[in-house]
């Protein structure tokens, strides 16, 4: 399955992937999914978002006989520009090892299981990140999601169309939310704790009795994300000859977003959070043109929600002094994870071992569906560097298959 997925949106020049929601890669990417579905004879479902979900048991039957929705495992195939081979992907072709590692050990699951592809996680096309799960629980507004648009001006109106999709049928699904009874998404990690043995160590409940450690260090539970949001920043200026206007009579919008890069740094630093300005759009954009317009995108995120507001409010405040504008197009609070569902599989990886628990600054599918009180949980597999969002981002194969070991535990012990 792995090998299968590597050359699919991969750039030859930069060796990252470049998987954007409906486009070819992705449409690409969802033919993979149903035919890894039929090989195994799952059903496979999509909501009104078009997540895909591929199911083992008749879930619908399930739901009406005891009200009670099936067990979801999975995560995206999406990534953000330039992205790594992990980020996603890695916890869908767990979810379908998962299955296949469950009937080879003869079990027939009492709750339907599904494994699933959540649509535009990373919102590298239009913005918002978790758009596919943000849409499907009303998080945000059909209205709102069918008017974004990405760098060429196509609307996701325009590009559902475009993928033979009818925009009048996206939006929140409460069909498709009743047959999510649990949701357990596994995912690289995004840093480097459990790629660090001092940190590793700090993350540890109590000391392991010798030799009892089974997962080796690869695997963690997930406790939370950390609050975080993105808003774009829009900087005036004006267009004017780069070769005859002197300096003193220039008004150029990208010295503006020079200083307003640096005032992110400072304020992240002064306020103890992380904020990044990631992506840029200037116009005209032109080598001999002074820019009349800079647009900036800020990410800030941090482990305590008052401090990342006051850094934002640092920066907004410099932006307005500076004649621009600032804007939320997202934000997430503190989002802990259904505390029962993961101090059951905590319980169900741990046993004798000693399994650490971990919060996150990434954002994820599984912290949208807690908000919206679906009992959902993250498993996290070892990342050796911490490099994530990268072409280098990596995971040793050995740490794969104990991820896959240890969702088979937990699947096991959530179905049977």
């Amino acid at each position: 399955m792995w090998s299968d997925l590597l050359p699919i949106g991969r750039d030859d020049g930069t060796g990252g992937y470049r998987r954007y929601a409906w486009t070819r890669e992705d449409a690409t990417l969802r033919e993979w999914f149903v035919g890894e579905a039929h090989a195994r004879g799952l059903d496979v479902v999509e909501d009104r978002v078009g997540n895909q979900y591929a199911w083992w048991g008749d879930v619908d039957a399930h739901v009406a006989a005891t009200g009670q929705g099936g067990v979801v495992t999975g995560s995206h195939l999406d990534s953000v520009p330039d992205g790594g081979a992990f980020d996603g992907p890695l916890g869908v072709v767990s979810g379908f090892a998962a299955v296949d590692a469950l009937r080879t050990k003869g079990i027939t699951p009492a709750r339907p299981v599904a494994v699933a592809n959540v649509v535009d996680e990373e919102g590298a096309r239009f913005g918002v990140a978790c758009a596919g799960s943000r849409v499907l629980t009303g998080a945000m507004t059909t209205e709102r999601a069918l008017g974004l648009a990405d760098a060429d001006g196509v609307s996701m109106a325009q590009a559902l169309r475009s993928s033979g999709r009818d925009p009048q049928e996206y939006g929140a699904d409460e069909d498709a939310l009743r047959r999510i009874g649990a949701f357990v998404e596994l995912h690289v990690e995004q840093g480097q704790a459990l790629g660090d043995a001092d940190r590793l160590a700090r993350l540890r409940l109590d000391p392991a009795p010798a030799g009892s450690d089974a997962w080796g260090g690869a695997v963690a539970v997930g406790t939370s994300i950390h609050p975080h949001g993105r808003w774009r920043i829009d900087l005036p200026g004006l267009a004017d000859h780069a070769g005859t206007t002197a300096l003193a009579d220039r008004s150029d919008a990208m010295l503006l977003a020079a200083e307003v890069t640096l005032a992110v740094r400072a304020a992240a630093d002064r306020h103890g959070c992380v904020a990044t300005v990631g992506r840029v759009e200037v116009t005209p954009n032109g080598i001999n043109a002074i820019p009349s317009h800079v647009r900036l995108w800020l990410d800030t995120r941090g482990a305590d929600t008052a401090a990342v507001r006051a850094s934002v409010a640092e920066i907004s405040a410099r932006v307005a002094d500076l004649g621009g504008r600032v804007a939320e197009q997202s934000w997430t609070d503190d989002t802990p994870f259904t505390a029962d569902l993961t101090s059951r599989i905590h319980t169900a990886v741990r046993g004798d071992r000693d399994v650490p628990l971990l919060s996150t600054g990434a954002g994820h599918d599984a912290g949208v569906l807690a908000t919206a009180g679906i009992p959902s949980a993250m498993l996290f597999v070892r990342n050796p560097t911490g490099v994530s969002h990268s072409p280098a981002e990596f995971a040793e194969e050995s740490d794969c298959i104990t991820g896959v070991d240890a969702l088979t535990t937990v699947l096991e012990d959530l179905v049977t």
